[in-house]
């Protein structure tokens, strides 16, 4: 958070009882709708909002860190962040600081509407599908923090000019950031969807070597050398479908096929699928078509 005290500001309470904080426009310099500075120890939006519980906030943060891991929760899930990555929290997204992780670095605060429209739609400000946690590259990063070290200047100079031009070069440096934090976004998903495509790519291969004795997602994962985490992504990105189910749609599939297209007793058909026990191939094939093996059997006759 900016290196600025707290003071009292007004919020609500959503209807699941998480509270939301409003921009503290009171300790911008100025009063304008931005604030940009260092983060400090033991900072929050809100004298009633400790770092470590859940809250949410009604503006734009972004940060840059100098140093890591922070753990930084986002919509309920955790991210690691390290020294020169950003996390970019959007408005009304639920999160939550670490208690023990450092935040070091810069912090970039801005209200909705500092910015025009036009620029808000450039920069997709509210594009709630790109990625929170981004990993800039060297030149990417020094490009990020010479920008914000810029605005900072211009945020921190109120002397120079008028406020209203103050505000004015304080909107166009703060859109020359958040343009380049933009391309970063949209690079970031761009890259993330050509993983996770690659990567179901991989599990869907290896499912059809490996389903008729292998139903395990774990199994799966250690062999692809990914976490079960990534799978999950991966394959609900692809299919819509949990890697177990994606796993029993292709058994289910090949075993309508034996038991419709050979004459193979019910518990070789089990055993083809990767089910020694003909009682529990099936339950797990009545468990996903309603019917039994034999009366799936009957009903093609």
């Amino acid at each position: 958070m900016a290196d600025r005290s707290p003071q009292r500001v007004g919020h609500g309470t959503d209807g699941d009882g998480i509270r939301t904080f409003p921009f503290p426009t009171e300790l911008a310099v100025g009063g304008v709708g931005m604030q940009v500075g260092p983060m400090g120890e033991d900072r929050t939006w809100h004298a009633d909002a400790p770092l470590d519980r859940v809250h949410r906030i009604d503006f734009h943060v972004v940060m840059l860190f100098t140093e890591g891991p922070v753990r930084h929760m986002i919509d309920f899930a955790e991210y690691e962040a390290g020294a020169g990555d950003v996390l970019w929290i959007r408005p009304g997204q639920v999160h939550r600081f670490s208690r023990t992780s450092p935040y070091r670095g810069t912090v970039l605060t801005m209200q909705p509407g500092f910015l025009p429209r036009s620029t808000v739609e450039a920069t997709g400000l509210y594009r709630y599908d790109l990625p929170p946690l981004l990993h800039p590259d060297p030149a990417q990063r020094t490009a990020l923090r010479d920008s914000l070290a810029q605005l900072g200047r211009e945020y921190e100079d109120t002397e120079t000019l008028p406020l209203s031009l103050h505000t004015a070069v304080l909107r166009h440096s703060l859109t020359a950031f958040l343009l380049r934090l933009a391309h970063l976004a949209a690079s970031s998903a761009e890259a993330s969807r050509s993983q996770a495509d690659t990567t179901f790519t991989l599990f869907r291969d290896a499912v059809e070597r490996g389903f008729h004795s292998n139903h395990s997602v774990n199994a799966y994962a250690d062999a692809l050398g990914y976490s079960r985490r990534t799978l999950v992504r991966a394959v609900r990105a692809a299919t819509g479908q949990t890697p177990k189910g994606f796993i029993d749609k292709r058994v289910i599939l090949e075993a309508k096929r034996l038991l419709a297209h050979t004459d193979m007793p019910i518990g070789r058909v089990g055993a083809a699928v990767g089910f020694p026990d003909a009682a529990n191939f099936s339950k797990f094939f009545h468990l996903h078509t309603g019917v039994t093996p034999v009366g799936f059997r009957a009903e093609l006759s």
